[in-house]
């Protein structure tokens, strides 16, 4: 039987970190990692969309990884997304995420090319293969990767025992249900439903601004656990007015999450990545704005 009380919780999706040449900054990378273990969430989605993982090469994935587990290890659970669009590839990341003793790898489906399903399982297998020892989580984000996990296609893959779950970012809750009946479980991915998630049986979460407010998230589950829904609800609606504003510039939203961050007084983590857009002018007072509003919210919920 597999140990799922490791995966339930509220993971943060690990923002990428660059020093003023726009390369991969250790320092800041350890540091955002801390911040992340004193801020009590449950664990890291590391080289994911929000590290902007298809715009960094194998080697700049790797140093990232390898620098979050110098400080995570034994303190979060930390799944690695090792997916790049080719198979060699991605296999060395997942053979090199297991040497670092992450407790699951992850992986979107190919992108690009819409691929029958026999070869996006074949894909799947060939990464968890080379990462024998360690769990398997599917990455389900239709609207990015141009193609939808089935019912079949899931019931292929788990057929490999290291498939453990879905992190399902596809819009509709009932996505979560029909996966959950495979056996599996379920993270919600989409942030501004974190509570429907929650209500249709993911274990928790896995989202993209949890960085920003980690405190509202943590929030809205334990609410969620303790059956004081309109409370969580009104958590709930709250960070999603906020993700609206951070989506409101011009910039990249993980520019924005970043200028936040530093606000906060958290670590530096640069800028974004080109063709990223970076934050203009004229975006700065979003910022203080949307800053102003995850400290409100914080003060007033938390």
């Amino acid at each position: 039987m597999k140990d799922i009380t490791k995966y339930q919780g509220i993971f943060p999706a690990f923002y990428a970190c660059y020093d003023a040449e726009g390369a991969i900054n250790p320092q800041a990378v350890r540091e955002l990692t801390q911040y992340f273990v004193d801020k009590g969430v449950k664990g890291l989605y590391v080289g994911g969309s929000s590290g902007e993982c298809i715009y960094q090469s194998v080697a700049e994935r790797k140093l990232v990884l390898e620098n979050v587990m110098a400080v995570a290890k034994g303190k979060l659970t930390i799944i690695a997304h090792v997916a790049c669009n080719n198979t060699a590839d991605s296999r060395e990341l997942a053979a090199h995420a297991e040497s670092l003793g992450v407790d699951a790898i992850a992986s979107i489906p190919p992108i690009y090319f819409h691929l029958p399903e026999h070869a996006i399982a074949k894909y799947w297998n060939d990464i968890s293969d080379a990462a024998p020892n360690t769990d398997f989580i599917i990455y389900n984000i239709p609207q990015l990767a141009g193609v939808s996990l089935s019912v079949s296609l899931i019931r292929e893959m788990i057929k490999n025992p290291r498939v453990v779950g879905v992190k399902n970012s596809s819009m509709p809750v009932q996505d979560i249900q029909m996966w959950k009946d495979e056996g599996i479980i379920v993270f919600n991915g989409p942030d501004e439903q974190l509570l429907g998630g929650l209500a249709m049986g993911a274990v928790g979460g896995i989202g993209g601004t949890y960085g920003a407010m980690p405190e509202l998230y943590l929030k809205i589950r334990e609410l969620f656990l303790a059956g004081r829904m309109e409370e969580a609800r009104e958590i709930q609606n709250e960070a999603c007015r906020i993700i609206y504003k951070m989506c409101s510039t011009h910039g990249n939203m993980y520019a924005v999450i970043k200028a936040i961050l530093r606000k906060q007084g958290g670590p530096d983590c640069g800028g974004v990545r080109l063709p990223l857009a970076p934050l203009t002018a004229a975006d700065e007072a979003v910022v203080d704005e949307t800053a102003a509003m995850i400290a409100a919210a914080i003060a007033k919920y938390c």
